[in-house]
């Protein structure tokens, strides 16, 4: 989820999430391109998560994801949300992230993830 780029898709749900995004924006004429990252995240309260690398628009990207997790029926992870920190901490990496995850479309919770190995984790997590 590294600088925005990066969403989490239900394990066992990558390949089918990556395929049906790739080809809804495609016919919608959206700015998105989305391939697998090869590795997992471990939630508690969530479930564990396939990481999915896009490139694209911003608006188009949080459009796309959670209509994945409608019409889909799986649980994703919007990432993005930075703390509003100090910007040189931010710069280097050290300010939290935060993702929302949802539930076939519906907000179920947050997450604050970090970053070790040039690999997401996820720090804590909170039901909402």
């Amino acid at each position: 989820m590294a600088g925005s780029d990066n969403f989490g898709v239900e394990n066992g749900m990558g390949n089918r999430a990556v395929e049906w995004m790739n080809s809804y924006s495609k016919e919608k004429k959206m700015e998105f391109k989305a391939k697998l990252e090869g590795y997992q995240i471990l939630s508690k309260n969530f479930g564990d998560f396939e990481i999915i690398s896009w490139r694209g628009n911003w608006s188009d990207a949080r459009k796309i994801i959670i209509k994945a997790s409608t019409k889909l029926s799986m649980k994703v992870i919007e990432s993005g949300y930075h703390q509003k920190d100090n910007l040189l901490i931010s710069f280097f990496g050290f300010g939290k992230e935060f993702g929302k995850v949802y539930k076939k479309g519906n907000y179920i919770g947050t997450i604050v993830l970090g970053l070790r190995s040039g690999k997401w984790y996820i720090k804590s997590e909170k039901p909402g």
